[in-house]
């Protein structure tokens, strides 16, 4: 069964993020097995308390194990050293049904 990784970054750089996290993280991320079904910034924080204007991200994975080998993996420990003190991040993940990618 596929699985979703949901990423809520708070970013306080949005260069340094831009430019180092992001791209690192997303050659692990396809390497991995994964694929991004959105990125982007302006998240609205309906309910709760983290997230409100923050940068969402939400990736696919084949299985829930394929997830956490990206995710545990010693190369995203690296990549994410990329992120410290640029923005506060959570991340979640879930099994669920085949969600394909909407083509434009």
């Amino acid at each position: 069964m596929p699985a979703y990784m949901f990423v809520t970054a708070d970013i306080h750089d949005r260069e340094a993020f831009i430019s180092g996290y992001g791209p690192a993280a997303a050659a692990l991320v396809a390497k991995f097995g994964g694929e991004y079904l959105l990125r982007g910034p302006g998240a609205e924080l309906l309910e709760g308390s983290f997230g409100d204007g923050a940068s969402m991200a939400i990736s696919k994975w084949p299985d829930k194990a394929a997830a956490k080998a990206f995710f545990d993996s010693p190369e995203y420990a690296e990549v994410k050293k990329l992120r410290d003190g640029i923005a506060d991040v959570q991340i979640t993940l879930i099994e669920g049904p085949d969600i394909t990618p909407v083509s434009d």
